[in-house]
């Protein structure tokens, strides 16, 4: 299958396009987000890596010059390390990450990585003979370690990051103050935030909750681009944010301690299948 049969798009205007894996039918399917500058493009988030995400980007036209000077400078920014977000970072040569991930990823942790992937989750194989107990988040080299406060300059669009953790350790949100805009990772979606996963901590979600409802009280976010799901606006932002908050007592933290011992005994599990198969 080739990368134009694997990845479809959506023009949102002003330069961003929405992508997905077509033929990946699951909840952990990630939303790719490519925005185009001035000077640089970036892609935020790359998806399982199962086809090569730049080759569809040129194959498609996306990364064409409108001036006819050839392409520019590509940036793949992963929102967090996730193997839904980071598998294909392999097939860029410029990649960045928050900090607090970037060991996980350049020794490919799939444990870290919260790897789990199934052969129902695909409509189509993307090869014959593929089977998903061999997929994995194979190690990268970042050329750029993030941290908060770091600008990303696309030229005539300036992205700053903000390090929300809680849902992983190197969680980020990139926010177009200019434009209003967030692209949230899985910091927050229209879903169930999930909190129970290795590296996931509830004390940092919060603080990361209240900074999201801070840059809405601000005025700073009337759109939010998510890591799932759909778009959404500064309202379902802070509901989300508060709900979380609210409900983030010591019943909450106890059951999240439960399940996030079954799902670290779950990848250590398959991850290890994985490895010796």
């Amino acid at each position: 299958m080739s990368a134009l049969e694997w990845f479809a798009y959506k023009p949102l205007g002003g330069g961003i396009f929405w992508i997905q894996e077509r033929f990946y039918e699951s909840g952990n399917r990630a939303n790719i987000w490519l925005v185009r500058g001035s000077q640089r493009d970036l892609v935020i988030d790359a998806g399982l890596g199962l086809r090569s995400l730049p080759d569809y980007l040129r194959d498609a036209g996306l990364l064409a010059s409108p001036d006819g000077a050839g392409p520019r400078p590509l940036l793949a920014v992963a929102t967090h390390v996730h193997f839904d977000h980071s598998g294909g970072l392999r097939h860029f040569e410029d990649v960045a990450v928050h900090s607090a991930e970037a060991a996980a990823l350049l020794r490919g942790d799939n444990y870290e990585a919260v790897t789990w992937l199934s052969d129902r989750e695909l409509a189509r194989l993307p090869r014959p003979g593929w089977r998903a107990r061999h997929f994995c988040v194979p190690p990268v080299r970042p050329s750029r370690l993030l941290q908060e406060g770091d600008v990303i300059s696309l030229g005539d669009r300036q992205l700053t990051v903000m390090h929300m953790p809680g849902h992983s350790r190197g969680s980020i949100c990139l926010h177009d103050q200019e434009h209003k805009i967030l692209f949230s990772g899985d910091v927050v979606y229209d879903g169930s935030m999930i909190d129970w996963l290795p590296y996931s901590n509830i004390s940092d979600y919060v603080v990361s909750c209240q900074r999201l409802m801070e840059l809405v009280n601000r005025g700073l976010v009337e759109k939010v681009l998510p890591g799932h799901f759909n778009i959404f606006g500064a309202e379902r932002l802070y509901q989300l944010a508060s709900n979380y908050i609210s409900k983030a007592g010591v019943c909450h933290k106890v059951s999240t301690c439960a399940m996030r011992s079954i799902a670290s005994i779950a990848l250590h599990l398959t991850n290890s299948r994985g490895a010796s198969s």
